[in-house]
């Protein structure tokens, strides 16, 4: 079940990172030796005041690889360093990973648009074009997905956590709103290509747009083109299937009694995914080193969108793009995020989250550092991420 809010995660990540990053040469100026395992092991230890959940990450450098976990302290069993958990809006990486392949087989256009892969899908007020590439950067102007249980409280996400949803119900619920009752359809939120605003919505249709093209589901799709080729084996798309594999990171969320609730089994809609921080890993190196995409597709996949004269786009949100020198700027490319270092360096990732669970996967352009890591609690940014986020690059650009 997709946690259906935008994603705030990169505020607190880099407000932390200014504060908790401990002293160190720039990153580029002086060969890192490999990861400080002692290091990692402090940041990811449990802590007071930490969410009631275990952690499972792995930190790269230079090709040494440093491999943490903790135990789970809601049920006292230990977590597997590699252990399974939802990954949550990781997987819009994989479905831009999808379309930015059939573009480069010339089966589609970034340029080409949402009227035109799914005649009739938008109302009649989206009157302005809309293309493929502006789902992917979100800068579309759609509006923001409706989708899981509207209306609950925890008690009732918790309970209503295996249903499933189509892409087309979620199409429906969040351009055309109960139109038994005559509320209006849906209307642009802004003109498309003139700002920018983190949306769950772009990839719905991004995902029906694969499906339309292809005559494939997005599980097939994402399969044959990237998990069977990476040999990515603890990677799959659930399409809301409820059980998870073993081992496995539990995921809670706190009842209205403020008690933990294992919410590992849940639903999700057609692009939901499990993976493991290994897969993720591989993964994450073979996108930027260009194993997945050619370097035309790869530049499109590491680009942020900006206006005619040049200038990043606007950001929409509180919270979204709010450090380094382009705070306020657009920070989204084709299914990645940048975050800039206090050194220049951009790390190059993408947060997740699904009801339970919170993720992250980041690089350094060169990969010679990489961080993927889960924990399994509910709302907001939970400390061990960000600690491991700081020891793993550290400081972040103010």
């Amino acid at each position: 079940m997709a946690v259906s809010k935008p994603t705030t995660l990169a505020l607190g990540l880099a407000a932390l990172l200014l504060a908790a990053a401990p002293p160190a040469p720039a990153l580029g100026r002086t060969p890192p030796a490999g990861p400080d395992p002692a290091a990692l092991d402090a940041a990811i230890a449990a802590r007071s005041g930490d969410p009631a959940a275990g952690a499972v990450a792995r930190v790269t450098v230079d090709g040494v690889v440093w491999r943490g976990s903790t135990g789970d302290p809601v049920s006292g069993r230990p977590v597997a360093p590699n252990a399974a958990f939802r990954i949550g809006s990781i997987n819009k990486t994989f479905v831009a990973a999808v379309l930015l392949q059939l573009a480069a087989e010339q089966r589609i256009s970034l340029d080409g648009t949402v009227q035109q892969y799914l005649p009739g899908t938008l109302p009649a007020g989206f009157t302005l074009p809309i293309t493929v590439r502006q789902l992917l950067d979100h800068t579309s102007g759609l509006p923001q997905a409706v989708e899981g249980p509207q209306g609950v409280d925890r008690d009732g996400l918790i309970a209503q956590r295996f249903a499933t949803e189509t892409l087309d119900q979620v199409i429906q619920r969040t351009l055309r709103p109960h139109p038994e009752d005559g509320l209006p359809e849906a209307v642009p939120a802004f003109d498309p290509g003139t700002a920018q605003e983190y949306n769950n919505f772009n990839y719905r249709l991004a995902g029906r747009i694969i499906e339309q093209v292809t005559a494939h589901t997005v599980r097939e799709e994402v399969t044959a083109r990237i998990l069977r080729p990476l040999g990515l084996r603890h990677t799959e798309v659930t399409e809301g299937r409820p059980s998870m594999p073993e081992p496995h990171l539990a995921g809670y969320f706190p009842d209205n009694a403020g008690t933990p609730t294992d919410v590992s089994e849940q639903g999700g809609n057609p692009e939901s995914m499990v993976s493991t921080p290994a897969d993720l890993d591989r993964f994450l190196s073979a996108l930027l080193d260009g194993e997945l995409l050619p370097p035309r597709q790869l530049q499109d996949l590491l680009t942020l969108p900006r206006d005619a004269s040049g200038r990043l786009l606007p950001v929409r949100g509180a919270g979204e793009c709010r450090f380094g020198p382009d705070k306020g700027l657009a920070c989204y490319s084709a299914g990645l995020m940048a975050i800039p270092l206090r050194d220049g360096t951009v790390v190059w990732g993408k947060t997740g989250h699904d009801l339970g669970y919170s993720d992250g996967i980041f690089t350094t352009p060169d990969l010679r550092r990489r961080l993927v890591y889960s924990i399994g609690t509910g709302d907001g940014t939970p400390a061990p991420a960000l600690r491991l986020a700081a020891t793993a690059f550290g400081p972040f650009a103010p």
